[in-house]
């Protein structure tokens, strides 16, 4: 005895099966995929972020932090200005002209800035992540010490742009993140 077979039927459940059978597909990939996604403090953590630097004086450090790392903003004197136009040390510098290519372009010049009186750098030693010191104070190290900053870790030193000494352990100059000044006296770290 045969039974015949409604085909009407049998496509109705087929479909119905493959549409259930997508949906729970769906419905497993979205919680999987969303879990890829950065969280909420991630993305605010990677904004750019709006310094006033109207209250610093010159000579003065200001240090932020964007992307869970220090940026330094150093208000240069004039004499600092002066002795980084002089560069009579340019030859002890491993890369003068800043030409690594961690780089942005705005920093291959002597201050390594937009503006000569502000110097904005991640607060980072480029050798293994220590913390460098600002030593702006000519001669506080040694000698010839022309000011900058001062790596304890593993004896690196920096001048007043970051451009590190020939020598060091560092293997190049001190990063300068993208920024832009959008007012006279507001920097905003995170966009060029």
């Amino acid at each position: 005895m045969t039974k015949s077979v409604d085909e009407k039927k049998r496509q109705a459940l087929l479909q119905a099966t493959s549409v259930l059978s997508l949906l729970g597909v769906a419905g497993a990939a979205i919680p999987f995929i969303s879990s890829m996604l950065p969280s909420a403090a991630a993305v605010d953590a990677g904004r750019p972020i709006r310094v006033d630097l109207s209250s610093m004086q010159p000579g003065e450090q200001k240090t932020v932090i964007w992307r869970g790392q220090p940026v330094w903003i150093i208000y240069r004197t004039a004499a600092d200005i002066k002795r980084l136009a002089d560069l009579g040390y340019k030859n002890i510098l491993l890369d003068p002209n800043s030409k690594m290519p961690q780089q942005p372009s705005y920093a291959k010049n002597n201050y390594r800035s937009r503006k000569p009186e502000f110097f904005i750098c991640f607060g980072v030693c480029t050798h293994l992540g220590c913390t460098p010191t600002y030593r702006p104070e000519v001669a506080s190290i040694n000698q010839d010490w022309p000011g900058g900053f001062f790596c304890s870790c593993h004896g690196s030193k920096f001048d007043l742009s970051g451009h590190v000494f020939r020598g060091m352990p560092a293997p190049s100059n001190l990063e300068v993140p993208p920024y832009k000044f959008v007012a006279d006296n507001i920097v905003l770290i995170g966009l060029d």
